[in-house]
């Protein structure tokens, strides 16, 4: 559905995004993950026709994106920053959506107004941050893309609201093959939403995985060896993201196949042996620290 190839985009000499490939399959919620500044956002916009690759090719489909206002209308971006013209309430928004986009549907619209709960006639300046970004979810989806891109979606919204917003994502996508692209720094809400996900970092992509996979190629073990000399043996035989030294219990963090990794640890007969699973935030730490992005101790 979503293709981009060998994508580049420069500002003042600096590339923001560097010569990034990816693939966002039709009907699924793909998850853009990445350190601050990492180009997420430039990417973003550079899929949704904002800004023009300045090498690459973006396709929607198999069209072009940029100037190419019939793909333009099947896309929805919404904004870390939702915007909204001046004095405009819901109302007013939607008669906008409603002349811009051929595919706007009247009737999701009045069955999305039960699930926000939102004053038409209210100006939209006076609502809350959360307020706002329900109402842009709505406009947005009440326009029945083939795209949407979310930059920071959930932002601002409370508990209730994100599941809310989390199940109608997933209807869209079970009835109608909605394509979702987010961009989020809350990877809690990411792993409950996303089917894959990708890890950018200095405007390339680290990793790019289905979630599931990614989650069982990276491994936690905590091991206490018989003679710690086996601890600088391992380190040969394995793709270690990150060790530490917890008393006499080591914690590894491993990428690669789950019965190698146990296999080449019980070589060693070690007295205490466990892999335990691990979360996409952890993996995210873990990814950026390999990359050379990661926290150091500060005494204060």
């Amino acid at each position: 559905m979503i293709s981009i190839r060998g994508v580049s985009k420069i500002f003042q000499g600096e590339k923001a995004v560097d010569s990034l490939s990816l693939t966002v399959p039709k009907g699924t919620i793909y998850g853009l993950l990445g350190s601050n500044g990492a180009g997420k956002t430039t990417l973003l916009k550079t899929l949704a026709g904002i800004y023009r690759p300045d090498e690459g090719t973006v396709t929607v489909g198999g069209e072009l994106v940029f100037e190419a206002p019939d793909v333009k209308r099947r896309i929805i971006f919404m904004p870390d920053s939702p915007y909204f013209f001046p004095q405009a309430t819901v109302r007013s928004m939607a008669a906008f959506y409603r002349s811009i986009y051929p595919s706007w549907s009247e009737k999701r619209f009045e069955e999305l107004g039960t699930a926000f709960k939102l004053d038409r006639k209210r100006k939209l300046s006076r609502f809350s941050k959360g307020m706002q970004r329900q109402a842009a979810l709505w406009l947005a989806l009440s326009c029945t893309p083939e795209v949407l891109i979310m930059d920071e979606p959930i932002d601002g919204l409370d508990p209730v609201m994100r599941r809310q917003i989390k199940n109608l994502l997933f209807q869209e996508v079970a009835d109608r093959g909605l394509t979702v692209l987010i961009s989020s720094h809350n990877l809690r809400e990411i792993e409950d939403l996303c089917d894959h996900v990708g890890i950018m970092h200095g405007g390339r992509m680290l990793v790019e995985k289905e979630l599931d996979d990614l989650k069982a190629d990276t491994h936690k073990i905590q091991v206490a060896f018989r003679d710690q000399r086996h601890a600088g043996a391992l380190a040969a035989k394995l793709q270690i993201l990150h060790q530490e030294q917890r008393g006499s219990v080591s914690l590894y963090i491993v990428k690669g196949d789950r019965e190698r990794i146990a296999q080449a640890f019980h070589v060693y007969e070690p007295y205490v042996f466990d892999l335990l699973p691990l979360t996409l935030e952890e993996i995210f730490i873990y990814e950026m620290g390999d990359a050379g992005y990661d926290a150091q101790p500060i005494l204060l």
